[in-house]
């Protein structure tokens, strides 16, 4: 998608707010002994209260209103019996739609206590995040989101995960440009245009290199085995630099 006019942006904003307040709410709600599937029935009628449609439920028949991933879990994690326990590190990915627009937001939480690694992972990944969307601008290079990610990561010793990119979204939760890789590539010619709607979304680990696909058909590991955390806005590329639209109320 592409923002032409100050209706679309509000419309992206709209739905932005939303899905990064039920994220906010959720990440709140969460405590030791709670099963991710009680986890995402607050997310779902979080957005079911405010008139939005899960995006993964509704686009590909996902089992979930929300993507719950626990540890070793680390991308499209299904809502289940696994309970949550102190020192879990846990990804939470809302996505929904509204009005005929498209918003997806996600972040990793550390349950209670855990090792200061782990703790400094996932600031590090926000970061990252952060790295990547001061890259978002009209007219920029679309690989500079991911090399710049990569000079992050490289200097403090992390590896990405590289078949997880970011991707356009706002008409549906998928969209062109498909592939808007979060690690550093060569040879991609591609430029940003202005009003582009994409996510910014790098997989940050502490060795991990790529996702594998576990017996559900929908989960993801990290190969090989490593901590892994996610950090995600949807953004809109102007000549000022980006919008974030995935803020809370």
């Amino acid at each position: 998608m592409t923002v032409t006019n100050q209706a679309e942006l509000e419309g992206l904003q709209a739905i932005g707010r939303i899905v990064a307040t039920t994220l906010q709410a959720m990440a709140r709600a969460m405590e030791p002994g709670m099963t991710t599937r009680e986890l995402d029935g607050i997310g779902r009628a979080l957005l079911d209260r405010a008139g939005a449609v899960p995006a993964p439920e509704d686009s590909y028949g996902f089992p979930g209103a929300t993507c719950i991933s626990v540890n070793e879990e680390i991308a499209h994690g299904v809502p289940g019996d696994r309970v949550i326990a102190a020192g879990d590190l846990v990804n939470i990915d809302v996505s929904a739609s509204k009005d005929g627009f498209f918003a997806d937001t996600g972040a990793s939480f550390a349950v209670g206590v855990v090792a200061p690694a782990i703790e400094r992972l996932c600031r590090d990944g926000r970061r990252a995040m952060e790295v990547g969307i001061a890259q978002v601008g009209a007219d920029r290079p679309l690989d500079g989101i991911g090399n710049a990610i990569g000079r992050f990561a490289a200097a403090r010793g992390y590896t990405l995960i590289r078949n997880l990119a970011s991707h356009g979204v706002g008409r549906a939760l998928h969209e062109a440009p498909e592939v808007i890789a979060t690690w550093p590539t060569k040879g991609d010619r591609r430029r940003i245009d202005r009003g582009l709607v994409l996510t910014v979304e790098p997989f940050l680990s502490r060795g991990g290199v790529r996702a594998a696909e576990g017996r559900d058909e929908w989960t993801l590991f990290s190969q090989p085995r490593a901590p892994v955390v996610q950090y995600e806005h949807t953004v809109v590329a102007t000549e000022r630099g980006a919008i974030i639209v995935t803020l809370p109320h």
